[in-house]
């Protein structure tokens, strides 16, 4: 495409990693030839060996992701888990059984087997309504390309052989891709597939680097050597800008960093109002290794652990000592910091490959969370114990998730009273007193809040579930998403409803929803007098900034102003008309990198 054409074009995407550069583009030139891949019957007597030449594939792919990791940089040694895990990948039960299972029922070839099975697996994950475990459909072809790599011959792209500085344009980064990059090379990168919550994302953010996924056709509008805006703060790409826009666009970058430092150098201190109330701002992590990240952007302690990854992904479920090890670890890491451990969140859109799964019509409302562990108990004991144990290394606390009814939550506290005993009576070190509490993230438990207070230590509200249930919306449906409104007066009445309730029997109300990662939120929730609000890591130097600068008692005033609304329009457009002036440079640390700046406008 022309310079001409392309002068000022404007592309959308999902913002994955903040920050603003300006350079020229490098077309990385990606075999993608798997759409090619033709299915091939096979006589009986050639189906061992086909599965023989997959199996052989496999060990080569992992061979070849091994020495990856062997010579990850310094740069990425907080990532290798993340390689780590598509090692397990290889192996999965879903993606390697169900290959070898294609082979021999359908007697066809291995590229093809395994193209079906990837297909049906990555269509399992983008089923759920969860944006993170959806975005793990990635991973899947990512590690199965690794494979495809070795039954077709293809070659693997080489990152590291870039030797100018450049802005990356690619169809897709994988982990072992990205970890390639040098940072003294690459300025930041684009790409057609991905959202924010891919590895991909997380690398990027890590590192620093502005990086804008899910454009879509980026490769195919770009060439090499163009010239090209990143802004990762708003999600755009300008192509071959005019030098207005250029100019405009190293002023937003100077702003932008000028903010970010300011914002992150105060980072570590607490968030305190003008008139001295502090909110303890926590991190929302789900994996071991996010933990340096929420230390590092001034989280307080972890107010969400999701603890599904560590069964997701693999053939068999942890073990106690697995777990153990794992929030060991974490409780180590934390030193003294609290750390609320959610118990198992499978079912509804997250299901284990090792757990026999029923068929349910509507999963989100079925046998998930809670539930489900109260149905396994031997897999829920599992887990207790090993939280227990780790109790003995930090400031450790138990919160169960979904809970719609009270006598969930007296059961669930007697298997853990039985499961203490045990461990007791073992002679196992851990805390007698770990505080428990519950997720509110149902209508049922908003009205019975009151209640559920009397039976544990603290309240925990889950806006993301709550809202969707609500208001019956499916958040991933793009016909009923413009439904999904954080600050719609019931959303806010509901909250207000659990403070009072906690409040009333002296304990504490927390939101751990990444409604508290918008800053526009704020006031409002301030002014609602939760005690602790967490989110994701990157989000927090900006929440905080945005504390710093409200006054206590003015947002509680205001937020019962709020409470009379009608419309969430009506309360969007006063926390606007009242604070808007701070909360715009605030919302560069949105998590979700869609409420910005001023968004640019490129000149007619």
């Amino acid at each position: 495409m022309s310079e001409e054409t392309t002068k000022n074009m404007v592309l959308k995407g999902v913002g994955a990693s903040m920050g603003i550069d300006i350079g020229k583009a490098y077309l990385l030139e990606q075999e993608h030839t798997t759409h090619l891949i033709e299915e091939r019957q096979l006589p009986p007597e050639e189906i061992e060996a086909e599965v023989n030449r997959f199996k052989d594939a496999v060990s080569k792919a992992r061979q070849h992701l091994r020495q990856y990791i062997e010579d990850v940089s310094d740069d990425y040694q907080d990532h290798v888990y993340i390689l780590d895990t598509y090692m397990m990948l290889l192996k999965d039960k879903m993606l390697y059984d169900g290959t070898i299972e294609q082979i021999q029922k359908h007697r066809i070839n291995a590229e093809h087997a395994l193209k079906n099975t990837v297909e049906k697996v990555k269509g399992n994950f983008k089923k759920m309504p969860d944006p993170y475990f959806r975005d793990r459909a990635s991973d899947i072809v990512h590690a199965s390309n690794l494979i495809f790599e070795q039954l077709l011959g293809t070659k693997p792209t080489k990152i590291s052989d870039i030797d100018k500085r450049v802005i990356i344009v690619a169809r897709d980064l994988s982990p072992a891709e990205t970890t390639q990059i040098q940072l003294e090379r690459v300025k930041g990168f684009i790409t057609d597939l991905g959202s924010h919550t891919s590895h991909t994302g997380i690398i990027a953010r890590s590192l620093g680097i502005p990086a804008v996924l899910g454009l879509k056709d980026a490769t195919r509008r770009l060439e090499t050597g163009d010239l090209i805006i990143v802004d990762g703060n708003a999600g755009l790409v300008i192509i071959n800008p005019d030098e207005e826009t250029i100019a405009q666009y190293y002023d937003r970058k100077e702003r932008f960093e000028t903010f970010q430092a300011q914002v992150t150098r105060a980072s570590e201190g607490p968030a305190v109002t003008t008139d001295g109330h502090r909110l303890e701002i926590q991190a929302n992590i789900s994996m071991l290794e996010e933990v340096v990240s929420a230390l590092d952007h001034g989280g307080e302690g972890i107010g969400l652990y999701r603890t599904e990854f560590l069964y997701l992904n693999r053939p068999d479920l942890p073990s106690e000592q697995d777990l153990f090890e794992n929030y060991r670890d974490l409780a180590e890491i934390m030193r003294g910091r609290q750390i609320t451990i959610r118990t198992l969140d499978l079912g509804g859109d997250k299901f284990a490959s090792s757990i026999q799964w029923s068929e349910e019509i509507n999963p989100a409302l079925g046998l998930r969370a809670i539930r489900f562990c109260l149905q396994s108990p031997d897999i829920f004991k599992t887990q207790l114990r090993a939280i227990l144990r780790a109790s003995a290394f930090g400031n450790i606390r138990i919160m169960f998730p979904m809970v719609s009814r009270v006598e969930e939550v007296i059961e669930a506290k007697r298997i853990l009273e039985e499961t203490a005993e045990t461990l007791d009576k073992e002679g196992v070190l851990f805390k007698k007193d770990v505080p428990v509490g519950v997720m509110i993230e149902v209508p049922s438990a908003v009205f019975m809040a009151d209640i559920l207070a009397e039976k544990v230590d603290f309240l925990s509200i889950g806006t993301n579930d709550l809202i969707q249930y609500s208001f019956a919306i499916d958040r991933i449906n793009k016909q009923v998403a413009s439904l999904y409104q954080p600050l719609h007066p019931v959303v806010l009445k509901m909250i207000d409803l659990v403070v009072k309730a906690a409040k009333a029997h002296g304990i504490e109300a927390a939101l751990c929803g990444e409604m508290g990662a918008d800053p526009i939120n704020l006031p409002v929730l301030l002014g609602l007098e939760l005690d602790t609000i967490s989110m994701h890591p990157i989000s927090i130097p900006g929440i905080k900034h945005v504390v710093r600068q409200l006054s206590f008692e003015d947002t509680r005033r205001f937020a019962r102003e709020m409470l009379t609304q009608h419309t969430a329009s009506q309360v969007r457009q006063l926390v606007l008309d009242t604070y808007g002036d701070f909360l715009e440079m605030a919302a560069f640390f949105q998590s979700n990198g869609q409420a910005q700046l001023p968004a640019y406008r490129p000149a007619v």
